[in-house]
């Protein structure tokens, strides 16, 4: 008699279970948040992203400096959790032809150190969805440049997306 308690009580625990189940796993998926909402990117993020579209030929300086830095800058991005604010400089010129030339020269020698920080935004929630809202690729990412009211500019050779 204990056995057959015992099972029919274990059957009617798995039918609670699958019928729970079924009513709620639906609307489950209705209350999951996805990382394509811009409230979510914006609580991952901690504030406004921000875009600008320039010409490296305009400023190639600031560029090449922000280059130079890509490996303290790197060692920045692993240990940042908020921002006051983030600007994404999409550099379209550098984007179709590698122009100017002193700053693609520096890309290509600071090759190994702009890897490294490609991965350590890709290895940083923050920063990949700042800059995966707004359409960029880390493979796009030549450099950032943090400022001292704790924010971040990302210089990216590419365009912006059309919305």
């Amino acid at each position: 008699m204990t056995t057959a308690v015992t099972t029919g009580t274990r059957r009617l625990h798995a039918l609670a279970l699958v019928t729970a189940l079924s009513v709620l796993g639906p609307q489950a998926a209705l209350n999951a948040q996805g990382l394509e909402s811009e409230k979510t990117i914006d609580t991952i993020v901690g504030s406004d992203v921000k875009t600008e579209e320039a010409r490296a030929a305009n400023d190639p300086a600031a560029i090449i400096a922000a280059i130079e830095h890509s490996l303290p800058n790197t060692e920045e991005v692993r240990k940042r959790s908020k921002l006051a604010n983030v600007e994404i400089v999409f550099l379209e010129d550098l984007a179709e032809a590698g122009e100017p030339e002193s700053v693609e020269k520096k890309v290509k020698e600071h090759k190994e150190e702009i890897v490294a920080l490609r991965e350590a935004i890709e290895g940083n929630a923050m920063f990949f969805h700042a800059i995966d809202s707004r359409s960029v690729l880390t493979r796009d990412v030549v450099a950032v440049e943090f400022d001292k009211a704790d924010g971040v500019k990302i210089y990216a050779a590419a365009k912006p997306a059309e919305r």
